[in-house]
């Protein structure tokens, strides 16, 4: 089973690719920024169902889990947990880019083309749904301007 996790010497290769500054946006990179894969490699998980299990007690006396009188049995309610991935293939440094959170997390497994479509339509979407936006826009705040979303790595080369 091939498990994707990004090694601590890559993600350092990752964040210096764009000198520490999200691939997409550009903003400045802080704790907790995400390595984002170009071409998706979409994990798999699977559902454990509810079980019993081991958990550990919190003792006044002590609350080391290697403590015999820490451990004890719970029910477990089921959870989603790591099964592989599909297209490991596509988890490579030459594939990743730094993302800040908010980036990657609107990528999802999105190809970069679907991810820019996306974005596209964020003005629209402001529009039709948010009454902020449509009286911020009344009273002059926001002016939309129609133009290609480009990515912030698509303007500069990398540091590799």
């Amino acid at each position: 089973m091939y498990f994707c996790f990004v090694k601590k010497e890559d993600r350092e290769i990752v964040f210096n690719k764009y000198a520490g500054r999200c691939a997409y946006c550009g903003c400045e990179l802080q704790k907790g920024w995400h390595v984002d894969e170009l071409e998706p490699v979409r994990r798999n998980r699977k559902w454990i169902p509810a079980h019993w299990g081991e958990g550990l007690k919190e003792t006044a006396e002590c609350n080391s889990d290697t403590h015999p009188d820490t451990i004890f049995r719970k029910w477990n309610d089921g959870k989603w947990v790591a099964d592989g991935c599909k297209h490991p293939e596509n988890f490579n440094i030459d594939n990743q880019n730094p993302a800040c959170a908010s980036c990657n997390i609107n990528k999802h497994s999105m190809s970069l083309e679907q991810f820019r479509e996306s974005i596209q339509q964020y003005v629209q979407s402001l529009n039709l749904y948010s009454v902020q936006y449509k009286i911020a826009k009344r009273y002059g705040l926001i002016e939309e301007i129609n133009k290609p979303v480009v990515f912030y790595f698509e303007t500069i080369k990398p540091l590799l």
